[in-house]
């Protein structure tokens, strides 16, 4: 009997492991990548002892302890072990994500994972299979984009290592960039990436101003970079989140006697002007000077992607500033409330 049932149970897990053999193949190749980061770091106490290490990156690593504590003394963010240790790339990525667009509608593709959720990107360690995936989908006509990613939560689910890319950063930006993803560890809504990603972006950026007042002061020059960039960096962000809109509104009205080519020639035009009136934003400060400037013009996914980051922001400070009058800690308090946790 005992025998029955083992065989009955390795015959269900060969079963399983056969009909969702990508996801195990996945999985395993996530879980080795991440494994290999946590075996090869060190404590950030042990890095500021190394004498090879130079004094300025000692210093951002410092700088990054005093984020942290200041997210969670001040903002009221949660604590945990993340950041506490350091992970050396050597000067090379370590994680890419694919995302991909229907091409003439602004839906993402969307993948389930387990116990996490949905997502309309998926992350590789390995940069040879997201772009094996990312051919089978061309292959299948959606519009597709692979980023580098600088950094990442895990959700608390492992101890998040500092990476030696971030220590490049400016004050501005690396506060941004910490407090943003301490945000998805104290917060985060299954199945709702983008608000999991518009709240972490608001709060990375107020969480930054904040940081940058308290230790640099309201007139340092590290603060007024940091403002400077915001501001360009929202005027551009709402700009490509209003192109997002306008090809949806396009893709919605294509009368159905259009032809797939008509479709295409629509589209291009429509992002061709939405990268050129890009040159009127902040007086033209923007201009040709913005990455997305090149050759090649960019596609729904790319849109897709400032969508998930940046459309619901404004909703956010909005909320922030007339319900609770700037009191982030009430804020933070309800929106957990609002949305907790679901795993």
């Amino acid at each position: 009997m005992v025998r029955k049932i083992l065989l009955g149970i390795l015959l269900m897990l060969i079963a399983v492991g056969i009909f969702y053999r990508d996801l195990v193949s996945y999985g395993y190749m996530q879980a080795k990548g991440q494994i290999q980061i946590l075996w090869n770091t060190k404590p950030v106490t042990e890095v500021l002892q190394d004498p090879t290490l130079p004094d300025s990156l000692k210093q951002r690593l410092q700088l990054i302890g005093e984020i942290k504590q200041f997210a969670i003394d001040s903002l009221g963010l949660d604590s945990s072990e993340s950041y506490t240790t350091f992970y050396n790339q050597n000067g090379k990525p370590i994680l890419w994500v694919l995302t991909a667009c229907e091409r003439f509608q602004m839906k993402p593709k969307e993948w389930r994972f387990p116990v996490i959720g949905t997502f309309a990107y998926k992350g590789f360690f390995d940069n040879a299979r997201a772009q094996t995936e990312e051919k089978a989908f061309i292959d299948q006509g959606f519009d597709t984009q692979i980023n580098e990613v600088s950094a990442w939560s895990t959700l608390g689910f492992f101890k998040d290592p500092i990476l030696s890319s971030m220590l490049y950063r400016g004050e501005g930006s690396l506060a941004n960039l910490i407090i943003h993803e301490m945000t998805h560890g104290t917060l985060f809504v299954k199945d709702n990436l983008e608000l999991n990603e518009n709240l972490a972006s608001f709060v990375g950026d107020y969480g930054a101003v904040r940081f940058l007042t308290a230790k640099y002061g309201k007139n340092s020059p590290q603060l007024e970079k940091y403002e400077f960039r915001k501001q360009y960096n929202d005027a551009l962000s709402q700009h490509i989140v209003r192109g997002a809109h306008q090809l949806d509104s396009l893709y919605k009205n294509f009368p159905s006697s259009l032809t797939t080519a008509q479709k295409d020639t629509l589209k291009m035009a429509t992002i061709k002007h939405i990268v050129i009136s890009s040159d009127t934003l902040l007086g033209g400060i923007i201009g040709k000077k913005y990455p997305w400037r090149s050759k090649k013009l960019p596609n729904n996914a790319f849109f897709i992607g400032y969508l998930t980051y940046h459309s619901q922001q404004n909703q956010f400070q909005k909320e922030f500033q007339t319900q609770f009058k700037g009191d982030f800690r009430k804020y933070l308090s309800h929106l957990k409330a609002k949305y907790p946790t679901s795993f």
